[in-house]
């Protein structure tokens, strides 16, 4: 049987692509079902508890070496979601060391039972690797270092012989399972005393984009260790000419690490790493600026009243405040710019996308990241304490017409989509006179704007935009006016009621063709005349009081007769 590629396949498929455990520890139990079902090896029945044994006597079908692998399988899913749980409750630590021990039992039983004649030689050292992989694990668990690095190189060098031995489509999966212990083997040498192991570690994360398994947490905890130790000697830290005293623990480390986190953004391979790397960056510092925060709220009465009002000088537990939202806010504008650049090459290679049917970038896109950063630079010129600080208030400004200028310059780009070409033309001179406003008011500090789109680029860039546009929009004009020949313009009247007008109409001679409005709209009509009877007050109508008499006159008599019916 192929175990590796058994296991990885099951594990895809059923819950790890997302970190799933309990699914996949599910999966291993029905699947264990269905083959003691199939091979009719029954632990029994209802009533009734009956163990058996794979021997390598019954050894006929290699479904059996299957049931020993599902057993592992189960039992390290259930030691890994135990792991997760462990965070948050530390006793499962226990329950986690006792199913990661099952795993190796079941899997030495495995290595047992492919030690037979029947077995193939691939067969055989799978499950020698898998065996030195769990055993690995435990002992990395158990933090007994020499035994893991001796399990794990074991698995390693088994792995890349067979990886020698076939096809690279077969050899894939044996590389990605060395390249999944290399690290846990260099971490197990650093514990061991090799000092230069962590700074390959360090390259092992920014390659791989982040660490998976066991070695995940380790690996963050051991650089928050190596950085609290160094953090210990670190006191103050300098800032624009004033120097602060940094006393909070969490400040110092992410203070220690920034530059070496900036370094990692500068060296990453791709896109993807970059981004969570810039992720890591503003969460660590947001934790930071919270921890500062927090010193901060307390006392908050008595720091006002130990301000130096008469200096402007604000405390320097606010003025480090400002330095971590400087930074926060420093690092979402590279982020930013970095995700521009990007989209940028991506609308360069526009037709290929379109080929490969992927959604297109527009400029858009481009317009709300730099609206982003062009809020990101007001919330800095607002810090506490760097109101009077005339420098760094110039370097923002002129920052701020950098941005503003290529701002500008997408939203003209996204005009010229839509063809409306004085819009257009107007917002590339207002880039212009951006530009213009930072080559003459960079001077002194150019060495601040180094780091910013080029803006002769830019101009470059406009002006060439700018002629191809006035191109444009006269090519448009020419094809509105031959649009619009009285020989080819339809207005959507019907035929009867443009017989004095010569037009090529195709849909005369079509199924669908326009003779006539129907139904026909509504016309006005005169209303209906309104008749008053005003000579109906003026009229004199006849007496009828000897009517009224003679009928009074009947009295009783005639009221009797007409109760009973009699009529006179």
């Amino acid at each position: 049987i192929a175990v590796l590629q058994i296991v990885k396949e099951s594990q895809q498929q059923h819950g790890l692509r997302h970190g799933d455990f309990q699914r996949y520890r599910g999966y291993c139990s029905r699947r264990l079902r269905r083959l003691r079902k199939t091979l009719n090896f029954k632990m029994g029945n209802r009533h009734k508890f009956t163990g058996k044994k794979v021997t390598e006597e019954i050894l006929s079908d290699n479904r059996y070496l299957l049931l020993i692998l599902m057993d592992a399988e189960r039992a390290w899913s259930y030691a890994m979601q135990l792991k997760q749980e462990a965070n948050t409750e530390p006793r499962k630590r226990f329950h986690l060391l006792s199913r990661l021990r099952k795993a190796v039992k079941h899997a030495e039983e495995l290595e047992r039972l492919c030690e037979s004649n029947r077995v193939d030689a691939k067969t055989k050292l799978e499950a020698q690797a898998y065996m030195a992989y769990l055993t690995g694990m435990l002992r990395f668990e158990h933090q007994e270092w020499k035994a893991a690095m001796e399990a794990f190189n074991k698995c390693k060098t088994i792995y890349e012989k067979l990886a020698n031995a076939f096809t690279e489509e077969q050899a894939v999966l044996y590389n990605q399972r060395v390249e999944e212990i290399s690290p846990n083997i260099r971490y197990c040498a650093y514990n061991i005393g090799d000092q230069s192991a962590i700074s390959e570690l360090m390259q092992m994360r920014l390659r791989s984009g982040g660490t998976e398994g066991l070695l995940a947490e380790k690996l963050e905890a051991l650089i928050t260790q190596t950085r609290a130790k160094q953090a210990a000697t670190m006191s103050e830290v300098e800032w624009r000419g004033r120097t602060v005293p940094v006393k909070i623990d969490k400040v110092r480390i992410f203070l220690l690490g920034l530059a070496d986190n900036e370094a990692a953004i500068v060296q990453a391979e791709n896109e993807e790493t970059k981004e969570r790397l810039f992720e890591s960056l503003l969460s660590e510092c947001r934790d930071a600026i919270q921890a500062v925060r927090e010193d901060l709220k307390p006392d908050q009465k008595q720091r006002e009243h130990s301000l130096e009002m008469d200096s402007g000088k604000v405390s320097n537990i606010q003025y480090l405040h400002s330095y971590l939202t400087y930074i926060k806010l420093s690092t979402a504008i590279k982020r930013n710019e970095s995700m521009a650049k990007s989209l940028q090459k991506a609308l360069l290679q526009q037709q290929r996308s379109e080929e490969d049917g992927k959604r297109t970038p527009r400029p858009q896109d481009l317009i709300r990241l730099y609206d982003i950063i062009l809020q990101n630079l007001v919330e800095l010129t607002q810090l506490p304490g760097l109101e009077e600080d005339k420098n760094f208030q110039k370097e923002i400004g002129l920052k701020t017409l950098v941005y503003k200028a290529y701002r500008c310059f997408f939203i003209a780009q996204s005009y010229v989509l839509v063809k409306k070409w004085s819009e257009a033309l107007v917002l590339y001179e207002r880039v212009l006179k951006y530009a213009g406003q930072v080559q003459s008011e960079a001077g002194a500090y150019k060495n601040s704007l180094k780091d910013l789109p080029d803006v002769q680029d830019l101009i470059t860039q406009v002006n060439a935009e700018k002629y191809s546009l006035q191109a444009a929009a006269i090519l448009d004009a020419n094809d509105t006016h031959e649009t619009e020949s009285p020989s080819q313009v339809k207005d959507g009247k019907p035929l009867s009621e443009r017989f004095e007008t010569f037009c090529l109409d195709p849909s005369l001679v079509s199924k669908q063709v326009s003779l006539v409005h129907f139904p026909p709209g509504f016309q006005p009509i005169p209303c209906k005349p309104l008749f008053f009877d005003l000579a109906l007050n003026h009229v004199a109508f006849p007496p009828l009081e000897d009517k009224v008499e003679q009928k009074a006159k009947s009295g009783l008599t005639g009221y009797i007769k007409g109760i009973f019916g009699f009529k006179s």
